[in-house]
């Protein structure tokens, strides 16, 4: 067997081991369905009357950036996982065992995909009933959806590396919505930057948060989209490949203690 056909291996059986840690304790998926549900009906009932898009109906405007955020935080299962394993010493053990040391995070990371491509199937259909209707053609619409279940890889490996930092699964979930909490908000997922304060707005222009809502928009809604898709691309590949290179220095570091 080759090596990089020996590495695939082990990421595919750590990540179905990451998913068959869901099964078995099924509350965590209440993140991938109820809380984004939640989301949906808060901010279109309760805030969306008072929310005005200029030539766009609200929920056209909110849904992809809800589904980006979903996204953003579909990772957070790596991190509790990851945390919880340091913690109990099951990283020694699998220091022991003759496989290829990145797997274990990188297995991790793919299973989010898996749980990913769930919670997206679930915002749309939650999406459509509640009057969100796609406005571009079929490719667009397909690129709009591996642009974030790539976005939601690449956040993946920013939980994987605090998951792998933190002291307890708690902290570890704590340090991910503390930091991309306010990420998420401070953009133009929810209202339109020029709503915002105006010592406010440059920040959440320049934020990549706004970058990737904006270029899923675009090929899901049709709104102008000028150099988001690509640069969103770049951003979630520039994200994946810093933290993964950190997540696996991190994760090296904690096998060799």
């Amino acid at each position: 067997m080759s090596t990089i056909s020996f590495a695939a291996s082990d990421m595919l059986v750590l990540a179905k081991r990451s998913l068959l840690r869901v099964r078995r304790q099924p509350d965590l998926l209440v993140g991938y369905t109820v809380q984004p549900i939640m989301f949906v009906l808060l901010f279109l009932y309760v805030f969306g009357g008072a929310i005005k898009v200029p030539g766009l109906d609200y929920v056209n405007f909110l849904m992809p950036g809800i589904i980006v955020q979903s996204m953003v935080f579909g990772g957070f299962v790596t991190a509790l996982g990851l945390s919880d394993d340091l913690k109990k010493g099951l990283i020694d053990r699998f220091r022991s065992l003759p496989m290829w040391t990145p797997a274990v995070v990188a297995g991790r990371t793919l299973g989010d995909v898996a749980l990913n491509v769930v919670q997206l199937a679930i915002m749309l259909a939650v999406g459509i009933l509640v009057g969100f209707r796609f406005s571009t053609s079929v490719g667009e619409v397909v690129l709009g959806l591996v642009l974030v279940l790539f976005i939601g890889y690449a956040f993946s490996w920013v939980f994987a590396f605090l998951g792998l930092v933190a002291k307890s699964p708690e902290s570890a979930n704590a340090y991910g919505f503390t930091v991309l909490f306010p990420l998420t908000f401070v953009s133009s997922a929810f209202v339109p930057v020029a709503s915002m304060p105006s010592w406010l707005q440059p920040i959440a222009e320049n934020n990549p948060f706004t970058i990737m809502v904006n270029a899923a928009r675009a090929l899901f809604v049709g709104l102008p989209a000028g150099d988001d898709v690509w640069l969103a691309f770049a951003w979630g590949a520039g994200i994946a490949l810093l933290f993964g290179l950190l997540a696996v220095w991190r994760f090296r570091r904690a096998v060799a203690g």
